[in-house]
């Protein structure tokens, strides 16, 4: 094998092997069982400008019958109104209206059938409670009584249940004569339009300042902790996006005005902020145009994570009125459905799925990819229609590269005969070689391009399978029923054939007993390899020999979609390489170099 070919293969090795080294060193932890909260009073603090709502009682461990109860028996804390649309249902608290009680109809914990659907915002008395609060902060002229806040007791004014087309009102009367109300919409899919009001039915001016905040009680329970995945606080701000992790929350400095550790952006003009987990959101979303103040927040006193967008005070004068309308997404983020919003109005939606460093990769990879199954109507096969047009975009490389291999190969003899001439004179070798190049045409290096394009390719469709929630528990055929998770076969299933489960991902046991496509993808790399002979050199032809089966075992707990993807792509560049060489005249002895593989196997075994 020559210098270039050498070269070419252990580039690809080192560059896969940081990749992949990486993600063994560094893989997604399992997430540890919350401690259960303290039992505490539930009340109310306030700083000059928002609300620190309460934290939660004492609850049950998450995962149990046990917590079923208490969630039931939280929810009945107070009266509710119930929230029922084709993809939502839930309910609101008249205590505080309150947005607590939130799941979503089209997704399931799991993939079995019966698994419950996935509950996204949860009522304060639940293990890490979740929900969104709305209400207004007294200005001059008023107190904290005077104004709605996290335990005001709301009445229904008009509607039964909230659904499509279908708003319900609340409304509340102070001792003064003013007269809050608050009227809640949905859409189709995941948007509550909310718009608060106040008549001053009062004889004197009134300022107050309407805010809205989504709180977490606790981190929540099934954090990810994955250096790829972004968990915590998303925020835009006039066209800036600001991701926060949890942990640096906890790290904010304490602002006097805001009497816990909080980040206070001031928005011109369009924005939103949130909390982002891996494949759910909520955010809150003033109107376009409005300015506000977004503030992400920590209340270590009471382990409370909030968001809160606090928009600029009203002055309403007696016998006069004012409202103002925000949005709240919450829901699950789908692409079409993120996109349909930001066309609608909201600033970059689409950058609240985490795109990461490569999004000018993962973005267009995305988009390609959800218009295939669109079409196909399955991702397994769209993963592979997905690779047939990125080797089409970059066959003009790969014809070069392998134009320049073919034409090593050719000159292969002239090179020998260098070597033989220049003896142990490294520098005159080094010189024939460059001038026998410049002669020939040929650029050595060339080869070398495709193999580094697919490094930031690979790393990007890793990227998109994980953070998209169209993987999720995404279909392929037989066992592979979700293309986000490891191959489900092994011989311990007979590969797919008894209905036991695998061992659990990530475990020594799941590392030894792998599936059918990590085999296939070792199977390919190593064919691969056998389109040219095995070098000369002991020490790179046992890394050869080894390089395939290692990969396939690193491989084997890797999302079966990225498997898919590197198993077509091994088996198009593989016939790519063999077609291109044959036509510039060289013509590679695959069946010649097993053969002869394996018959050097069998000397170094009898010696």
């Amino acid at each position: 094998m020559d210098d270039q070919n050498k070269n070419l293969i252990l580039a690809t090795a080192l560059s896969f092997a940081v990749i992949l080294v990486w993600f063994v060193l560094f893989p997604p932890p399992e997430p540890e069982p919350l401690p259960e909260p303290q039992s505490q009073s539930q009340g109310e603090t306030t700083t000059a400008d928002t609300l620190a709502v309460a934290p939660s009682t004492a609850a049950a461990p998450a995962g149990t019958a046990a917590e079923q109860e208490t969630r039931q028996d939280a929810l009945a804390d107070a009266p509710r109104i119930d929230i029922d649309t084709p993809r939502l249902t839930g309910s609101i608290s008249l205590l505080g209206g309150r947005i607590d009680d939130l799941s979503l109809k089209d997704y399931r914990e799991t993939n079995e059938p019966d698994s419950p659907i996935v509950t996204l915002l949860s009522p304060v008395g639940t293990p890490s409670a979740y929900y969104a609060l709305y209400g207004w902060a007294p200005g001059a002229g008023l107190t904290l009584e005077d104004v709605p806040g996290a335990n005001t007791r709301w009445t229904v004014e008009a509607g039964e249940q909230l659904g499509i087309d279908a708003p319900v009102t609340l409304s509340w009367t102070n001792d003064k004569g003013m007269t809050f109300r608050r009227t809640v919409a949905i859409d189709d899919d995941f948007m509550f339009t909310v718009t608060q009001s106040v008549e001053n039915g009062s004889d004197a001016t009134a300022s107050l300042a309407p805010y809205g905040i989504l709180a977490r009680h606790g981190e929540p329970q099934d954090l990810k902790n994955f250096f790829i995945l972004h968990e915590g606080v998303v925020g835009m701000a006039d066209g800036e996006l600001t991701e926060t992790d949890y942990s640096d929350m906890v790290d904010f400095a304490i602002d006097p005005r805001e009497g816990a550790r909080a980040e206070v952006i001031q928005v011109a003009e369009n924005g939103w902020i949130g909390f982002t987990d891996h494949f759910w959101m909520t955010t809150l979303i003033p109107d376009p145009g409005s300015a506000f103040k977004s503030v992400a927040k920590y209340d270590e006193r009471r382990d409370i994570y909030q968001t809160e967008a606090v928009l600029p005070t009203q002055t309403v004068a007696a016998g006069a009125s004012a409202s103002v309308t925000t949005e709240l997404f919450a829901g699950a983020k789908e692409w079409e459905t993120l996109r349909d919003y930001e066309q609608g109005g909201v600033q970059n939606f689409l950058d609240s799925i985490d795109w990461g460093w490569f999004f000018f990769l993962t973005k267009p990879i995305f988009w390609m990819l959800h218009h295939i199954n669109l079409l196909i109507g399955n991702m397994g096969w769209a993963i592979i229609g997905l690779t047939l047009i990125i080797k089409a975009i970059l066959f003009p490389l790969a014809y070069k590269s392998y134009v320049s291999m073919a034409k090593m190969k050719e000159l292969q003899p002239q090179m020998e005969a260098l070597k033989e001439r220049a003896g142990d004179d490294r520098q005159k070798l080094q010189q024939g070689m460059m001038e026998l190049y410049k002669k020939e045409k040929v650029n050595p290096a060339a080869g070398c391009l495709p193999i580094l394009l697919q490094i930031p390719i690979f790393f990007s469709l890793y990227k998109v399978i994980f953070v998209t929630i169209e993987l999720r528990h995404a279909p392929w055929f037989g066992p592979f029923q979700d293309l986000s998770a490891p191959d489900p076969t092994s011989i311990i299933n007979l590969f797919g054939l008894l209905p036991f489960d695998n061992p659990e991902p990530g475990s020594i046991m799941a590392l030894i007993f792998i599936g059918i496509l990590p085999l296939l993808l070792g199977i390919s790399m190593w064919l691969q390899q056998k389109l040219n002979p095995a070098p000369t050199d002991p020490t790179q032809q046992m890394i050869f020999a080894w390089m395939p089966w290692v990969f396939m075992f690193m491989l084997g707990g890797f999302a079966s979609g990225l498997v898919v993807y590197w198993i077509a792509n091994n088996t198009i560049t593989f016939t790519q390489q063999y077609l291109i060489m044959r036509s510039q005249g060289y013509k590679p002895d695959v069946f010649g170099n097993i053969k002869s593989g394996f018959s050097k196997k069998a000397k170094t075994e009898k010696k």
